[in-house]
């Protein structure tokens, strides 16, 4: 078992949590949060101490399919020598407003998460040691240098 501490950066600050033991990924509640016409940010008042080795991935959690918001990096990436507050940043989806000539995301009270609710998880991987060697040559395989698509659908 990895133990991997945390620090509470705020007297309000939740600690991370799996609902069930067997899950995946543990929730973090929001403390604060902070929106504007680009985005709409959750700040969860905790800090971690990840292992070297080790890697965290933001996610949202399942129920942002009730929101009107998208994880604004997809995946958050938090590396082990990171000691910085867990934030999730997101953009909405459905409401967008055209201000000074540049298309801006909105997003409505109604579909956002609020202060006190959960508002994203993080899942612990093992990261493997990699080298990468430069190579004149790969290797060839059935799909090639076929991209996007090349599988079908």
């Amino acid at each position: 078992m990895v133990e991997i501490r945390y620090k509470k950066l705020d007297e309000n600050a939740v600690e991370p949590y799996r609902r069930f033991d067997v899950d995946a990924g543990f929730d973090f509640t929001a403390i604060w949060k902070e929106e504007n016409c680009k985005y709409v940010e959750f700040g969860t008042g905790i800090a971690l101490e990840i292992p070297v080795g080790y890697v965290g991935f933001l996610f949202p959690r399942s129920s942002i399919r009730k929101q009107d918001l998208m994880l604004k990096n997809s995946v958050g990436v938090v590396d082990s020598s990171y000691r910085g507050e867990i934030k999730f940043s997101f953009f909405g989806t459905k409401s967008t407003k055209y201000t000074a000539g540049k298309l801006q995301q909105c997003v409505n009270e109604g579909d956002i998460y609020k202060v006190g609710e959960r508002c994203g998880q993080i899942v612990f991987i093992k990261l493997p040691e990699v080298k990468l060697i430069e190579a004149d040559e790969l290797s060839d395989t059935e799909r090639g240098t076929d991209g996007y698509g090349s599988s079908g659908k």
